[in-house]
């Protein structure tokens, strides 16, 4: 009962983290403009994602751009896709596979061995999706924070960590956590001792008494 309970918290925070990590990878926000410097103009927000650029006006509105070509993009930030993008494909089969596994399912219910055995490799899944996105977002904030503190960057083109990025960290701990949960919901094997043989009672003598 305790190991079917682990089970599904793990696939929850599993499947929470993994609709983060889509949140994440789609939203604009993975670095916004910094108002570090004095002379900063804050008529407008400059923001930077995987796809797009936009930018926010003061009155709220908000224009964004698609990035024009695929190869004028700079490496690191093609990689970061990809990571992300494989993170989400990866999560979408983890979840398939848990689900299999899941104790609350009938699926597979003749064989419990194959069935713990889908569980914990789906949790695995989870594992290297939750990996990779945790990869491609401290990449990304790595190469902020080194383009920040830069002395060669001017002050008015400098950015810092945007809300995608931080859902992002959120989101792949959540998918770590969670498969971690599914991996360890094996339970363990119990030592079966051979059967003590029942040996046959010795049956009264019929024989009579005699004085």
């Amino acid at each position: 009962m305790a190991s079917g309970g682990l089970q599904l918290l793990g696939f929850v925070l599993a499947s929470i983290g993994w609709i983060g990590i889509i949140i994440s990878a789609a939203l604009p926000q993975w670095k916004m403009s910094s108002y570090a410097g004095d002379n900063i103009v804050t008529a407008q927000a400059i923001y930077e994602g995987l796809w797009m650029s936009c930018v926010m006006q003061s009155t709220g509105q908000m224009q964004c751009k698609v990035y024009d070509s695929l190869l004028k993009l700079e490496g690191s930030l093609q990689a970061t896709r990809a990571l992300m993008v494989a993170g989400i494909l990866l999560g979408l089969i983890a979840i398939f596979v848990a689900v299999t596994g899941m104790k609350c399912m009938k699926c597979m219910e003749d064989d419990e061995v194959k069935k713990m055995r889908m569980a914990v490799f789906g949790g695995v899944i989870f594992l290297i999706a939750g990996f990779a996105v945790l990869v491609a977002t401290s990449w990304y904030g790595h190469r902020v924070a080194q383009d920040f503190y830069n002395p060669f960057t001017p002050v008015n083109t400098r950015f810092e960590f945007g809300q995608a990025l931080f859902i992002g960290w959120a989101a792949a701990s959540l998918t770590i956590l969670g498969g971690a949960f599914l991996c360890c919901s094996c339970p363990r094997r119990e030592i079966s001792y051979p059967p003590t043989r029942a040996y046959p009672k010795s049956a009264p003598s019929a024989g009579k008494d005699y004085v």
